[in-house]
């Protein structure tokens, strides 16, 4: 006669199901892929911003919003040459001298007054007197621009078209522009001929309220005063021209 077992045994099912789940974690909204894209893109943000040149105190430029110590050490931009290397990529860039009108600058010029130093022979370059009295295209760059490597052609491309009409000046940006012979080779490099002035001391971007956005534009008057800031990258003559006729009314 078959007796019931005394003591109570558990089912295989209910021993399965004895010991509560863990709680499954919802899955990511987003791929593994795109969460690693945007931190590699935040650390970038980081290093930029920790890197870009800061200025700060009365040689900052007029309409500057960066502010903060300047970065200390030696720089890619100081290194220096002798005389004679710097005489030899003087004659390699075989640059034009920079504008010389003869004209006396007006009262209200906003570059009256101004010098820095002309790329091509190394003098100062009283840039007000240099350019009185004719519509003036000041391009603003520098060595370290990218941007600026594809639109300085243009803008020798529209220096030649515009000749005798209106004078077109390539400043350099005050970071670099202590190194002479970097931009010298820089130009003989990519090939510009233009005339250069280097903003050694700023002046010239804080006379024409220049924004520190390398490339950026700026029409000048013949007497001297600013028609219009334009920081955007122009992509051939055409487009210079077209600026220039709208805002200086003059057609090239």
């Amino acid at each position: 006669m078959n007796q019931t077992p005394t003591g109570a045994e558990s089912t295989p099912s209910e021993a399965d199901h004895s010991a509560p789940n863990p709680p499954s974690r919802p899955p990511s909204r987003f791929p593994a892929s795109v969460r690693w894209t945007l931190v590699f893109v935040v650390v970038m943000i980081g290093l930029v911003v920790a890197i870009w040149p800061r200025g700060s105190g009365a040689d900052a430029p007029s309409g500057s919003s960066m502010s903060g110590v300047t970065v200390s050490g030696p720089r890619a931009t100081d290194a220096q040459v002798d005389d004679a290397q710097l005489a030899q990529a003087r004659q390699s860039a075989a640059l034009p001298g920079c504008p010389a009108t003869g004209l006396t600058p007006a009262a209200q010029s906003v570059l009256a007054g101004v010098t820095e130093p002309c790329l091509a022979d190394g003098r100062p370059y009283d840039v007000g007197a240099g350019t009185a009295g004719k519509p003036l295209v000041v391009n603003m760059w520098a060595v370290w621009c990218l941007p600026c490597r594809h639109e300085l052609p243009v803008m020798e491309d529209y220096a030649q078209r515009a000749a005798g009409t209106v004078n077109v000046l390539a400043v350099h940006a005050r970071e670099g522009a202590n190194n002479p012979y970097l931009v010298l080779k820089y130009l003989s490099e990519n090939g510009v001929r233009l005339p250069v002035v280097l903003d050694a001391d700023a002046g010239i971007a804080a006379a024409l309220g220049a924004p520190r956005v390398y490339p950026s534009t700026v029409l000048v008057r013949p007497d001297g005063t600013v028609a219009k800031v334009l920081p955007e990258i122009f992509d051939d003559p055409d487009q210079v021209a077209a600026a220039v006729r709208e805002y200086l009314g003059v057609s090239t």
